[in-house]
């Protein structure tokens, strides 16, 4: 109770004005959650989490929080929220605010939204981020994914080759890929059946997924099933009927990253987020909230993740792609980061890209539009500074970065090892159709104070406090290069 009043004095403090002391991390509570004594144990959780973390409520909306998050500067923020306050556009102005604390076009710190069917489930997934993970097993939906190099064991039924799939069983080298066994009375594989199965059978810490989704189904490949929620619970919808998916109480991470609207709380807790969240223990989810068709911002976040393995957290690798977006749209559109791209109440319609192009006062191209419609519309749930990465590859820790701070001076040095590859650093190829080769990057250990790049310097960067990425750094095996940042006065 100490804990909690202590909590609630920040909070007060910091709902009347007063300017708090600076942080790293920063609580926003929502309406009604500090007064609730069941939701205040949320707060407080993350407090105890995150010693010194300061707290800031709102009454109405969440944009009444800007100015005291301004004054704070926090590196990482959590709002913790009532699902029923929770849905589009309520991500969409968290995406925007997080860009407004300072004057330059990139994201000010990472977010991630704590909530929950209940306060206890809320409470939860601040407790499993307590401790790192490391991502050893998964299950998919997705063909990109199924050579499975990152997991120590895996299964996958393929979203490209119909009743395709695989499985990569713990000790083994490989994936081991096959034709189901399983189907449905009219002939059709019976997708939904492999999926539940290895999900039992695999406990996995990952789940990633593409193919169709709403707020309440998610649906396999080929439209041969779909897994549904109910009272905060997933269940396969058999067509002999209902079967809850088989889960063994482990926190885990979903990744539905190809999916339209799951990411979509939708202001109810009868949601397949809430769902994940709640019964099978996601303790981080990363989702669209409007139906997806470019796919930058899921399968770009999902692509820095998976190409440095083991280099960055979840949270970093989708924070650094969103800069990632939003350097590039900013070079194509100058100016058009600072406007809202006017989404309609489908978020998915031809008269949004025609008014689109009416924001940018000019004819967008498709790359443009996808990089302007994707910006604000995937949603973070979870710890933001939650230590969850995939595991190291050997192989493919080709360089070292070396960073040595001094006054007025950040100098970054990389060393590529004789086995270096630039196209591995490059992304690999990964989902080319949707994110092109990827830059050098780099998430700061501490922040920056005023970071740029010093004179002289030749490469091309995007660079704020927070991170570096060097586009086009023509890296070479074997080799020593410096990068001289000059930051304060």
């Amino acid at each position: 109770m100490k804990r909690i009043l202590l909590l609630l004095l920040a909070a007060a403090a910091c709902a009347c004005g007063t300017t708090p002391a600076p942080s790293d991390y920063a609580i926003v509570a929502g309406p009604g959650i500090t007064d609730d004594p069941q939701w205040a144990t949320v707060v407080e959780a993350l407090g105890e989490s995150h010693p010194g973390a300061q707290v800031i409520t709102y009454r109405d909306s969440v944009g009444e929080t800007l100015d005291a998050l301004r004054g704070m500067k926090p590196r990482y923020v959590a709002f913790v929220e009532r699902p029923e306050q929770v849905g589009r556009d309520y991500i969409i102005a968290l995406n925007r605010m997080s860009r407004a604390v300072d004057a330059d076009i990139y994201a000010d710190y990472l977010w991630g939204v704590i909530t929950g069917y209940d306060a206890a489930a809320a409470r939860r997934m601040v407790l499993d981020a307590r401790e790192p993970l490391v991502i050893r097993s998964a299950v998919s939906t997705l063909r990109e994914v199924s050579g499975a190099k990152w997991f120590e064991s895996f299964a996958y039924v393929d979203d490209r080759y119909e009743g395709l799939c695989g499985e990569k069983r713990p000790g083994e080298d490989s994936v081991r890929h096959y034709q189901t066994p399983h189907r449905l009375p009219d002939g059709r594989p019976d997708l939904l059946r492999d999926f539940c199965d290895y999900y039992a059978a695999y406990d996995p810490d990952l789940i990633t997924t593409a193919s169709h989704a709403t707020e309440r189904n998610l649906e396999m490949p080929y439209s041969v099933g779909n897994l549904r929620c109910a009272d905060g619970a997933l269940y396969a919808d058999f067509p002999e009927g209902r079967e809850a998916l088989r889960e063994s109480g482990k926190r885990r991470v979903f990744l539905p990253i190809g999916n339209c609207l799951i990411g979509n709380v939708n202001n109810t807790r009868e949601s397949m987020a809430i769902a994940w969240m709640n019964s099978a223990r996601a303790a981080a989810l990363v989702g669209y909230v409007v139906p997806t068709w470019y796919g930058r911002s899921g399968w770009g976040g999902l692509k820095y993740w998976l190409t440095s393995p083991g280099r960055y957290t979840l949270s970093e690798a989708f924070f650094l792609n969103q800069q990632d977006l939003l350097h590039q749209l900013e070079g194509w559109c100058p100016g058009l980061g600072a406007k809202a791209f006017p989404f309609g109440p489908e978020g998915f319609a031809e008269e949004d890209f025609e008014r689109a192009n009416e924001v940018a006062g000019r004819e967008l191209n498709i790359d443009e539009t996808g990089f302007f419609f994707d910006r604000d519309v995937l949603a973070f749930y979870g710890d933001p500074a939650w230590e969850v990465r995939l595991r190291e590859l050997p192989a493919e820790q080709d360089y070292t970065v070396t960073v040595h701070n001094e006054p007025g001076r950040c100098t970054l040095t990389v060393e590529t090892s004789p086995e270096f590859s630039a196209e591995r650093m490059a992304g690999d190829r990964f989902k080319e159709e949707h994110v092109k080769e990827l830059p050098f990057s780099w998430f700061f250990a501490e922040r920056l104070d005023r970071p740029r790049l010093a004179e002289g310097e030749p490469w091309q960067v995007a660079l704020d406090e927070n991170f570096l990425l060097v586009y086009n750094p023509g890296f070479e095996p074997g080799q020593t290069y410096t990068i001289r940042i000059d930051t304060g006065e």
